[in-house]
């Protein structure tokens, strides 16, 4: 049984040697002169990842939907507000108001966040619920 134990210090001692090495080796890597620099194809991946952030900004990213009870005598939250933005706060809010005998609904256009028409309670809550 003690060569078991051997062995296992021996295997101890050769992955602690290792990782002193291996942690050598990267402390002189990143003190290498250009060591900053990054691959050509990190960098070409990055400038990607920034147009598509730019052609994305536009697109209808931020949405949150507020389910309510319009009127005291209906149950189930059956009405709705859903916010449909962009990341400037550029979009629609849908509203739908369901009642006994009928539903309407209602677009209103949103432009930085706010609205020239008066909005709702529950459509105010749902662009704040739709801004990040």
């Amino acid at each position: 049984m003690w060569i078991l134990d051997v062995v296992a210090i021996v295997v101890a001692l050769a992955a602690g040697a290792l990782a002193v090495v291996a942690l050598r080796r990267l402390a002189a890597y990143r003190r290498a002169p250009g060591a900053e620099a990054l691959p050509e194809d990190v960098q070409g991946l990055r400038q990607e990842v920034a147009a598509l952030r730019v052609e994305t900004g536009d697109a209808l990213r931020h949405l949150a939907v507020v389910r309510y009870d319009a009127f005291g005598d209906m149950g189930g939250h059956l009405s709705w507000s859903l916010a449909l933005l962009d990341d400037s706060g550029n979009g629609v809010v849908l509203t739908s108001i369901h009642g006994r005998s009928d539903a309407r609904t209602y677009a209103k256009s949103i432009a930085s966040w706010s609205c020239e028409q008066q909005l709702s309670p529950e459509e105010d809550e749902a662009i704040a619920h739709a801004r990040p």
